[in-house]
């Protein structure tokens, strides 16, 4: 399927999903529910597949293409994360980041769309901010998608005091946040060891 090709409207994203359910890889998808918690249906597409098809939707009209989600299935969520990390103009990327954010309901989910973002690096002073409130959200996974975005672009000299008082501030019994914040201060350990 071309995918650089369509124009976006609900017949052609219908034909879309049609074309991803196609691409269903049943032993995949079997390993991936184990290690996956989602409430999304699993199609079972590896990783590299899921990149190549963003890659293809960032050649047509991303806008278009992401005024037509219906959010059903794991790997829909995970192309559209994928597609919204490359954004470069800040402001469509802020836009859609926030809905985005709100649709993450596992690890795998939150951390490649996490490690995929760029344009953070740019505007790090908004995003600084906005991944330190973020994690003390009482969300497990907008708590966890702000600890990775630290982790991923934010460790720096700069940055350590503002860290660790955010992690000290943090009080949660969810696994994925606890996991998150020892990841963090792991790498802050790596990275900044005496002031760790």
């Amino acid at each position: 399927m071309k995918l650089k090709e369509l124009k976006w409207d609900e017949k052609n994203y219908k034909k879309y999903l049609d074309y991803l359910l196609s691409l269903e890889d049943l032993e995949y998808r079997k390993f991936h529910s184990k290690i996956v918690n989602t409430d999304l249906k699993l199609i079972g597409i590896r990783l590299p597949i899921l990149k190549r098809i963003a890659k293809e939707i960032l050649e047509s009209d991303v806008e278009q293409y992401l005024k037509y989600l219906n959010n059903n299935y794991y790997e829909e969520v995970m192309i559209q994360g994928l597609v919204i990390s490359a954004i470069k103009d800040e402001e469509v990327f802020y836009k859609y980041h926030l809905n985005h954010i709100k649709k993450i309901d596992n690890w795998a989910l939150c951390d490649t769309y996490c490690n995929s973002i760029k344009i953070v690096r740019k505007h790090e002073n908004k995003y600084f901010k906005e991944a330190l409130k973020m994690s003390l959200n009482k969300d497990e996974f907008i708590s966890r998608t702000g600890l990775i975005m630290i982790l991923s672009h934010f460790i720096k000299q700069n940055n350590l005091s503002k860290i660790f008082e955010t992690l000290n501030k943090i009080k949660s019994d969810k696994y994925y946040i606890n996991m998150a914040q020892a990841w963090l201060l792991c790498e802050l350990f790596i990275k900044h060891k005496n002031e760790t």
